[in-house]
């Protein structure tokens, strides 16, 4: 039988639902830029005094920008690009290919009756997030 996507991600989206994934992508980038741009400013204006203020200014700065707002795991699995879904639908179809099922709602029933494959899963997912889109990932149990 063919492996639906979708009723991958709305499994994905089921059991990261039921753990309340979080997960916030950090802007370390734009918090680099800011902890730069207010240095050489401060820099600027105030020579080597100014320089260690804007710096440390600028990282304070940076350093609350770059503290990402957490959104559902399931919202951002749904706007996932196609290609980014289809490598997370790879990697879950490789845990759950042994199980036979029709629809989505019987696939989230079997899983969610096994613990272990509610781990497996949810440990693939939390490490994709982390890893591929470079997020961190918040449980509120």
């Amino acid at each position: 039988m063919p492996v639906a996507m979708e009723d991958i991600m709305k499994l994905l989206c089921s059991i990261s639902e039921e753990r309340k994934m979080r997960a916030a992508v950090k802007h370390s980038g734009r918090g680099a830029l800011v902890t730069g741009t207010v240095a050489f400013v401060g820099g600027l204006m105030g020579g080597p005094p100014g320089l260690a203020v804007g710096g440390a200014v600028g990282g304070l700065l940076g350093a609350w920008m770059t503290s990402g707002q957490f959104k559902p795991v399931p919202q951002i699995i749904m706007e996932l690009p196609p290609a980014e879904q289809q490598k997370l639908f790879n990697e879950a179809t490789a845990i759950v290919r042994h199980l036979e099922w029709t629809d989505a709602v019987q696939l989230t029933m079997l899983v969610m009756g096994s613990e272990a494959l509610q781990r497996q899963l949810l440990a693939m997912l939390a490490n994709y997030i982390t890893k591929e889109l470079r997020a961190e990932v918040q449980y509120n149990d």
